[in-house]
């Protein structure tokens, strides 16, 4: 096995990287592989091409962790297609390139999409004008029309009123067993729409300074669904309430219906689908939370979000319970 068959972390990528190559322009050749940090789910490559008219650079998403490999012909297959659909709409995706959901020709299960300017912001700093702008792209994306023959999955639920970790910590186990109480009714009624499902800030580019930021890329279309407009704001909240306090989670379904964006009118069938999100992180958030960190914020320690997630559930109960 050649040097460039494996990665620096020493992951093969030998199949996988000729499989990308027979798909390229005559002529055009990987040049350059780099790591994308910030990801939990799977490894991110990405990769410098040059010669035969190729797009210069790529993003390759590769499943390798056994769970994410044994689900990954139906998760790189919906991205594959949900990227496809999106090309047709001002929803600023990935353009799709090539897709192995099974492995057939490749290392591991691996989509090939091309690459995205901008970058992900997760400082405090500017965090209010970027939650308003995650706003107005996600009702751009609830807004996306789609047929009976292309629409996504009906949503899964994350978690369940038993298979929520209350902290070992918390001096408020009322609070928690209040939160599971609210999550073991049935799920209220809805209107569909069309759901990214994985919306945070993580997963959303930006270019600009200042006044003149603005969103770039939405990414990650794995989980892409079928469902109400309010688990995807309520997903966006709880992250932006972990990363960047309570109130900015709180602040969310605003700057969303302010955008364009409509909830639930009932606040107890909001209330619902905001805690159906925030339990499925507890005790401490940690398959976002490690990913943050790589990506530089290492103050996300398991303590001060455990703490966040608490006050979040208390903020949610003062205006909706």
């Amino acid at each position: 096995m050649g040097e460039q068959d494996r990665d620096d972390r020493g992951t093969e990528w030998g199949r996988t990287r000729t499989w990308v190559e027979n798909g390229l322009p005559e002529g055009a050749t990987i040049v350059g592989a780099e790591r994308l940090r910030g990801g939990w789910t799977s490894q991110m490559r990405r990769l410098s091409v040059t010669g035969g008219g190729a797009p210069g650079q790529l993003v390759l998403r590769s499943f390798v962790k056994p769970f994410f490999v044994r689900h990954a012909p139906g998760l790189l297959t919906r991205e594959a297609d949900v990227l496809a659909l999106l090309g047709g709409t001002d929803v600023p995706a990935a353009a799709l390139h090539a897709v192995d959901a099974t492995a057939a020709h490749c290392d591991h299960p691996s989509l090939l999409m091309s690459l995205l300017p901008g970058g992900v912001r997760l400082s405090d700093a500017g965090a209010e004008r970027r939650a308003g702008l995650l706003a107005a792209q996600l009702v751009r994306i609830h807004g996306v029309d789609v047929t009976a023959e292309n629409r996504p999955r009906t949503y899964e639920a994350w978690t369940a009123a038993d298979r929520v970790r209350v902290p070992e910590t918390t001096t408020s186990p009322g609070l928690w067993r209040r939160a599971v109480d609210v999550i073991r009714r049935d799920a209220p009624a809805y209107r569909p729409r069309f759901l990214h499902r994985d919306f945070h800030p993580g997963n959303v580019l930006f270019d600009g300074e200042g006044e003149s930021v603005r969103v770039t890329g939405v990414v990650d279309w794995v989980e892409t669904s079928w469902g109400p407009a309010d688990l995807d704001v309520a997903h966006c909240s709880t992250a932006l309430a972990l990363l960047h306090g309570p109130r900015s989670g709180m602040a969310f379904a605003d700057a969303y219906l302010a955008a364009g964006g409509a909830l639930a009118r009932d606040p107890g069938d909001h209330l619902y689908w905001r805690l159906l999100d925030a339990l499925a992180f507890a005790p401490d958030a940690e398959k976002v939370a490690g990913p943050w960190r790589e990506l530089g914020r290492e103050d996300l320690t398991p303590g001060l979000l455990t703490g966040r997630l608490e006050e979040y559930l208390r903020e949610l109960f003062v205006r909706y319970g």
